[in-house]
């Protein structure tokens, strides 16, 4: 794929990822939480993929493997509720550095193994899809699993930084320009993989931590991890869409139709759910 659709992917990607600590900090973890999860550094990596992938088996394999990575990047936002405690009272910033570096370490470690696991898999006769629909499945599970315990998501009190928003949005461009990247060397599943690369939720957990403190970037984890699956169905629904387009207007159409279903059958459900266990809660 030619440089410019690469960062024409990677720029698009930064600038929707910004948005996510903006919505966190507006409109709460419940409400920000989910909002924040409807597919979008997805969409500009799907379609980017798409072009660079050198057949239709190599460009649903990243995708199928997206599942396994929303898995690992529910993981990945869990350790920030398991890691801090485990940390000692050290200096604000220590503290916080030393969070990150464990929680994006244990990432990588399970992200490599992922892929193993799902050649391994592949080889045996099993179709990438069927590994991807079934991770959806595990990935709804977990994500249920995560909100069962009602926890305060307070809104931020507090805005976050320009510079911190920007820094935000290059991490997460460049994640997804690599994915972009790694498609047109024939390496499906290291693009698939780094199209979900937890950038925006690392720069999430660590913008809102600076700018608000441990509560409202705690309470928005859970509806975080069960929303972010939608991230999951998009990315199966372009994979048997996209083959079947023959220009770019149909893959418009195609990538529309994908974001639209999985917001509404994964965001949107699980919106309601936990709106509804709240007022629950709340009443006497």
């Amino acid at each position: 794929m030619a440089l410019a659709g690469v960062l024409i992917s990677a720029f698009v990607a930064g600038l929707a990822a910004i948005l996510v600590t903006v919505s966190i900090e507006r409109w709460g973890g419940l409400h920000g939480g989910v909002l924040a999860t409807v597919p979008s550094t997805i969409v500009p990596a799907a379609v980017g993929i798409w072009l660079a992938a050198a057949s239709v088996d190599e460009f649903q394999a990243a995708m199928a493997i997206v599942p396994i990575g929303l898995i690992l990047n529910a993981g990945f936002l869990y350790l920030w509720r398991v890691v801090p405690p485990l940390i000692p009272e050290w200096n604000f910033g220590i503290r916080l550095t030393s969070i990150t570096v464990v929680s994006l370490t244990i990432w990588g470690l399970f992200a490599l193994l992922s892929i193993r696991g799902f050649n391994l898999l592949t080889t045996t006769g099993i179709a990438p899809l069927t590994i991807g629909w079934l991770a959806l499945i595990v990935g709804l599970i977990v994500g249920f699993g995560a909100t069962i315990q009602h926890r305060p998501a307070p809104r931020g009190q507090n805005s976050v930084g320009v510079l911190t928003l920007l820094m935000r949005g290059v991490a997460a461009a460049a994640s997804i320009g690599i994915a972009v990247w790694l498609a047109g060397l024939g390496n499906p599943l290291a693009s698939g993989i780094m199209s979900i690369f937890p950038a925006i939720f690392t720069t999430s957990m660590v913008a809102l931590w600076l700018a608000q403190g441990e509560a409202v970037p705690g309470g928005a984890i859970g509806p975080m991890m069960f929303g972010s699956q939608s991230v999951s169905l998009f990315a199966l629904l372009v994979a048997i869409s996209y083959p079947l387009t023959d220009s770019m207007i149909e893959i418009v159409f195609a990538t529309i139709g994908a974001w639209i279903g999985s917001v509404l059958l994964i965001n949107a459900s699980v919106w309601y759910y936990l709106k509804s266990k709240n007022g629950k809660i709340s009443t006497p």
